[in-house]
This record gives structure tokens, C-alpha cells and sequence, in this order.
């Protein structure tokens, strides 16, 4: 495979054509639904009849993440509420009940806290691979 030097190298020749505001315009939109970053690179895929690949937005999978993003949300403030509560009933200790009680709680906080990390994680990861897309 040629590098990039060597394929601009043999690029030497250049075509001109003339195109109105709106067709440029046209001609941007259509590029910017499409992977390539370039416009010359778009027209010369076109020009010469190659596959251009077209970027595809899935509407319902955008709707799932913004839910999943506000749940996201949702779920950090649980966590924060409960490690507050959790932190006010340190102070409170002293008493027996309250201290059996704290402890069976805190292994319930951690499991809540590990569980919204992990949600985190894989909505961001489902984020990543969208915008990629």
C-alpha cells in the first residue's frame, strides 16, 4: 500500500469547476453525513464511482442513551444522598442499634456504588461506540 507522500505526489493535476453557494452548501451536507473528512476527497470517491460510506443515525438508540444518560444522573444522586445519609449516621455511633445498623449498610452502599459505576462505564462505553458510528 502506497503512503499518503506518495499518493498526493502522483496527485498533481487539478480539476476546477464552479458551484453556487447553495450547491456547496448541498455538497458540505452531503459530506458531513459521510465518513470522509475532506470534500476532495468525497468528490473524487464520487467522480470516480468508489463507495463512499455514509454515517446512519439510529433515532430510537439516540433516544435510548439520552434515558440511559438521565438514569445515569438519577443514579449518581442516590449514591450521593445515600453517602451523605451514611456519613450523618457515622456521627451517631455511639448508640448500638445505629452501629449494627451502619454496618449492614455499608456493604449495601458499596454494592450500590459498584453497580452505578458500572452503569456508568457502559453507557459511556455505549456512548463512545455511537459517535463513532
Amino acid at each position: 500500500m502506497r503512503n499518503m507522500k506518495e499518493q498526493n505526489e502522483n496527485r498533481s493535476l487539478t480539476i476546477k469547476i464552479r458551484v453556487s453557494k447553495d450547491e456547496k452548501k448541498t455538497m458540505l451536507g452531503f459530506l458531513s453525513k459521510s465518513t470522509d473528512k475532506k470534500l476532495s476527497t468525497y468528490l473524487r470517491k464520487l467522480g470516480l464511482q468508489k463507495p463512499v460510506t455514509i454515517r446512519y443515525r439510529n433515532e430510537s438508540a439516540d433516544e435510548f442513551l439520552r434515558e440511559m444518560t438521565d438514569l445515569k444522573k438519577q443514579l449518581n444522586g442516590i449514591g450521593n444522598n445515600f453517602n451523605q445519609a451514611v456519613h450523618k449516621l457515622h456521627t451517631l455511633d455511639r448508640i448500638p442499634e445505629f452501629r449494627t445498623w451502619i454496618h449492614e449498610q455499608q456493604s449495601q452502599h458499596k454494592l450500590l456504588i459498584r453497580s452505578i459505576e458500572n452503569i456508568r462505564l457502559r453507557i459511556n462505553q455505549l456512548y463512545e461506540q455511537w459517535l463513532q458510528k
